[in-house]
């Protein structure tokens, strides 16, 4: 018998009912409304302080941003990620003291790094800007490798809540701080040691929440055999072989971005590019991040558990790409008018990065279930090749931007259409072993 339009409707109604009421959709909305009030306190305060800073300014905390990020993955050589995978908490609280220990030695390294060719580091990638502030990227990236650690002890004991509270109170800090210095001095120095701090901060809120959790949990945590660091570290050594690496080359293709347009284009084109990075990564912050917290200790429990795994990604997926077409589209359609009515006249070339730059990520934004899927799948090694693919392609669609067409706009175009080709083909590979995983799992129990 066909189904009638109120079968339907009725069908959609329960499924919908399903989703929503569902402890995934739940805790989903506890990391989301967290980072909504974050992000509600940053939009808030953003038209005060793009005022008072300037293009320069945030050209200069994009410059320092970017080549922290391009550091902070050998922090604690992407170990902090793996605290989630262990069945027993002994043994993640093991790759804590590791992640921890290496995070000290990783900081020392850099310092004396910086200290003997910090010249010749920020000489060969334009950033002199910079120069003066280079000692604090060890003390940033020593604040950041904590920060992991932490967030992923909570992700593991899905403590969501104390997240969400987390965000809220450092994005009022910061911006409150942002508009009160920067009434009195509003140069990029303060942007940048605020960012720093802001580090230091966010650690330090999730350490409280979970020392709480620690302290209720403690005795099941400590009693028993533990088993030794140097066992963990071999064990899943594969997040120092395969994806350390893969989050310094993709947060270099990343970056390039920002330390090119520096260098060719002057400081206010970097800040311009920074400035539409933050805009369009709030969606990406407010659902995408939140998605991912939620879906990796999901998946890598489905994984355990032995559910249908391509199931969970396509309709996490398909989610995230029903949230994002409108925040993105509309930025496509109207970038430069919005920045420009919100930011002030002199923020219009950040909206029209913005409308390249929505594409590629709003496939960034819907790959997040992918990602999340990728140490469940054991896809390291691959994913590594995907990202050193990937930022020879978005090396060379900026290189061409710059030196055959000599324009920032059209360099921006070409890497925003590569990094969507990109993003595509990584959701498409992910998919096709996941489903190639559950049609052998299936053949064994026929």
């Amino acid at each position: 018998m066909p189904l009638t339009v109120s079968d339907m409707n009725a069908l959609m109604r329960r499924a919908t009912h399903r989703v929503w009421h569902s402890r995934f959709a739940r805790n989903v909305a506890i990391v989301a409304s967290g980072t909504a009030g974050a992000q509600a306190i940053t939009i808030a305060f953003a038209p005060i302080i793009t005022r008072l800073y300037g293009p320069e300014a945030f050209g200069l905390l994009g410059t320092f941003m970017a080549i922290l990020a391009i550091a902070t993955p050998i922090a604690a050589l992407t170990y902090p990620i793996a605290i989630v995978l262990p069945k027993d908490d002994r043994d993640a609280m093991g790759l804590v003291r590791l992640s921890i220990l290496l995070s000290f030695g990783m900081a020392l390294l850099v310092s004396g790094l910086l200290f003997l060719g910090g010249g010749w580091l920020t000489t060969t990638l334009g950033a002199e800007s910079v120069a003066g502030f280079l000692f604090l990227i060890p003390v940033a990236m020593l604040f950041g490798a904590w920060l992991q650690i932490v967030h992923q002890w909570l992700i593991r004991k899905k403590e969501f809540g104390v997240i969400a509270r987390s965000a809220v109170a450092l994005s009022l800090i910061v911006n409150s701080a942002k508009s009160g210095i920067g009434l009195l001095n509003p140069v990029g120095a303060v942007l940048i040691v605020l960012a720093t701090l802001g580090q230091a901060l966010h650690a330090g809120l999730l350490f409280i929440g979970a020392r709480r959790r620690y302290q209720d949990n403690a005795t099941a945590v400590e009693m028993g055999p533990r088993t030794p660091i140097g066992e963990l570290a071999y064990r899943h050594r594969d997040f120092p072989l395969y994806r350390a690496p893969q989050h310094f080359i993709n947060a270099a293709s990343v970056s390039l971005p920002v330390l090119m347009l520096a260098a060719f284009f002057g400081p206010a084109a970097a800040g311009f590019y920074t400035v539409g990075q933050l805009v369009l990564g709030l969606p990406s912050t407010l659902v995408g991040k939140a998605v991912y917290d939620v879906f990796y200790p999901r998946i890598t429990e489905a994984a355990h558990k032995g559910e249908n795994l391509p199931r969970h990604i396509v309709r996490a997926t398909g989610a995230l790409l029903a949230i994002g077409l409108v925040p993105f589209g509309l930025v496509f359609l109207s970038g430069p008018w919005l920045f420009s009515l919100v930011f002030g006249h002199e923020w219009t070339m950040a909206g029209e990065y913005a409308r390249w730059l929505s594409l590629w990520l709003l496939t960034a934004f819907i790959n997040r279930p992918s990602v999340a899927t990728i140490p469940v799948l054991s896809l390291q090694r691959g994913f590594l090749v995907y990202e050193i693919t990937s930022v020879i392609a978005r090396v060379s669609a900026i290189v061409l931007g710059v030196y055959l067409f000599q324009s920032d706009v059209v360099a921006i175009a070409l890497f925003a259409v590569v990094g969507v080709a990109l993003n595509l083909f990584l959701i498409a590979w992910v998919l096709r072993i996941a489903y190639g995983l559950e049609n052998a799992r299936e053949d064994e129990q026929a």
